[in-house]
């Protein structure tokens, strides 16, 4: 029973804690599959909490997947430890490539601009001229809502002055925005809807916070309406997660028409919006218009995340928030007890780079070196695995998303598996969604990491597994 042990946290309910607690032995193998866990009262006067509490963290576990429960007999571990593994060893895979030559490998995996693209000259001199300019308080002076200069160049040069610096927040990232926003509205089974598949660290933290998942398919076009207004009417939720442009994995952007239905139900039934503006800056076919759902908003449903280290340098770690009025305190408590302040130094040399210009240069040059690839890669798709993949076109971003054809054996999984033994690697679809089945016939491929030849290398060789 030693293993069972808790050090309980005041702020969440114990149940929860748990819960968490047993599924993280699960996932470690310390408790096996099929396992008996230990006896509801046995348990609970283990931990010194009442019996409800440990019926409730055996439902929750039932309920995620993690317990099978057997009339007469109890409840039993279930195993989850595959899916586990191969992200554990994706990871992995990745922290190690960091540390050897890239060029050994085709990396069809990184989200991230590519260093080659970066005018790092630019950079430098934005960096010295504001060390020179702020001296010792562009090091030490910490704003808990973010520097005020880049919040206000924000609201001008994305913005036009239709979002006012003050309602600007600045984070590390999109998934701290995530984060941040979740602890403000999302409370233990709150209802959340997500779309299927999604982007792993939004459900790592919707999961975290102890919410109620619901999963809507995506289409070409956005999630699948008729499901969405079906869970709408039924349950009351609190928000919906959505990446607008060019979804990550399924690389599809929302219509006109769609956004707009969302957001009228967003105001009929109550709830948040979280747009995760993701890629937006990558538009490569004129059909795909730029319209943030944030834009279309007349009832202040959204709350919008946009993260820079993606397109611009992953080592700033910088974003940004603007929040409905409602919430907004909450949000900025949230921001102030997470962690206070982001880096002062990046925030103003982020600002510096946008004034003079450097920013909308930058994004230029960008999409031309990237329409390249995008256009290199899709006619090698096309061409070279044909009937062994089916797929659309995004129009941008950094990915295809790629259905391995029914007559085809293999699963994501294990593609991943022996991609990485041939140095080649993908991102298996297993990973975006909560039940990894619903993932096995798919895979996602980028060129953010990889040059033209090098990215009809790594699909021959996909293709040669395939066969």
């Amino acid at each position: 029973m030693k293993a069972f042990s808790i050090d309980f946290l005041e702020e969440i309910p114990k149940y929860i804690q748990i819960t968490r607690h047993i599924k993280n032995l699960i996932e470690l193998g310390e408790i096996k599959d099929e396992e008996k866990l230990p006896p509801i009262r046995k348990l609970s006067d283990f931990l010194s909490v009442n019996n409800d509490t440990i019926v409730s963290a055996y439902k929750k576990l039932e309920q995620e997947g993690y317990a099978v429960q057997k009339i007469g007999s109890g409840s039993y571990a279930k195993q989850k430890d595959t899916n586990r593994r191969l992200r554990r060893e994706y990871t992995e895979t990745f922290k190690r490539i960091r540390n050897e030559n890239s060029s050994k490998y085709i990396d069809f995996a990184g989200e991230t601009s590519c260093n080659v693209v970066f005018p790092m000259e630019n950079f430098k001199e934005v960096i010295n001229e504001v060390i020179d300019r702020d001296g010792v308080n562009a090091l030490v002076n910490q704003e808990t809502l973010g520097y005020i200069g880049l919040r206000r160049s924000i609201s001008k040069y994305f913005w036009k002055d239709k979002s006012r610096a003050e309602d600007i927040l600045i984070v590390s990232g999109a998934q701290q925005g995530i984060d941040i926003v979740s602890k403000s509205i999302i409370n233990v089974n709150d209802n959340v809807i997500v779309e299927k598949p999604t982007y792993n660290g939004a459900l790592f933290v919707f999961k975290w916070r102890g919410a109620n998942i619901f999963e809507v398919n995506m289409e070409n076009d956005g999630i699948n309406l008729e499901a969405f207004e079906k869970i709408v009417k039924k349950n009351s939720i609190k928000c919906f997660y959505t990446m607008s442009y060019f979804q990550n994995p399924t690389g599809m952007s929302y219509s006109y028409a769609k956004k707009i239905e969302i957001l009228k139900l967003a105001e009929k039934y109550d709830f948040y919006i979280i747009e995760d503006d993701y890629l937006s800056e990558l538009i490569f076919d004129e059909k795909v218009k730029y319209q943030s759902f944030k834009s279309l908003d007349e009832n202040d449903r959204v709350v919008y995340i946009k993260s820079f280290s993606k397109i611009f340098l992953p080592g700033i770690r910088l974003g940004y928030m603007i929040v409905p009025k409602k919430i907004e305190e909450a949000v900025e408590s949230s921001k102030v007890n997470t962690d206070i302040s982001t880096s002062s130094l990046m925030q103003r040399a982020l600002d510096l780079y946008i004034i003079k210009g450097y920013w909308r240069d930058y994004i230029q040059n960008l999409k031309i070196t990237y329409n390249k690839r995008y256009k290199v890669m899709e006619d090698t798709i096309k061409d070279i695995l044909k009937d062994k993949v089916s797929f659309n076109s995004p129009g941008g971003g950094f990915n295809f998303y790629l259905k391995i054809d029914k007559s085809i054996s293999i699963e994501s999984d294990k593609l991943f598996y022996k991609c990485k033994q041939k140095k080649v690697f993908i991102s298996p679809g297993v990973l975006f969604y909560r039940n990894s089945e619903d993932g096995a016939k798919f895979f996602r491929i980028g060129y953010s990491q990889t040059e033209e030849t090098k990215i009809k290398q790594g699909i021959e060789i996909i293709n040669k597994i395939l066969e």
